[in-house]
């Protein structure tokens, strides 16, 4: 399919979704984090469609906003879809889990928590992931400061 074709089924599904081509590739949907879930499992359910693989999901730090890019690829169609989800300011981020859609999320998810804070509902094992849990903020925000290895001049 087309990205053309994939917009044209993806926006009969709501009218809060905002899609572009930007300067990718891909066809990217931005998606409000209430919808989140239930547009993800129409993307791996709907059969034209079929996006059955979630080959990178990145957390971001957009400033006043915090949120994750969820890059999708259907095997079998051979094309892609760019998903993009921001929380609801910095204070307390949390966006539903897409793990039980796509097991890969587990991990990625677990790293989000880790580094940008992004709290996933459902998420069946949500802990740190590569910092130890005294580890205080989170280390990839960009209003992150780290103390420890600052330089005075």
């Amino acid at each position: 399919m087309t990205n053309q074709e994939i917009q044209n089924v993806i926006e009969t599904w709501s009218e809060n979704l905002e899609c572009t081509e930007e300067a990718s590739q891909y066809l990217n949907v931005t998606v409000p984090k209430e919808e989140l879930y239930n547009i993800c499992k129409k993307l791996k359910d709907t059969a034209e469609l079929d996006f059955d693989f979630l080959f990178c999901l990145t957390g971001m730090d957009w400033g006043i906003e915090l949120g994750v890019i969820y890059h999708l690829e259907s095997i079998n169609k051979n094309h892609c879809v760019v998903i993009k989800v921001k929380t609801e300011g910095r204070e307390n981020p949390v966006l539903d889990s897409v793990c039980d859609i796509w097991r890969t999320a587990e991990f990625h998810e677990m790293e989000v928590y880790d580094f940008f804070g992004i709290k996933f509902n459902n998420h069946p094992n949500l802990k740190r992931l590569f910092l130890p849990p005294e580890w205080e903020g989170f280390p990839l925000r960009k209003d992150y400061i780290d103390e420890a290895n600052m330089i005075i001049k």
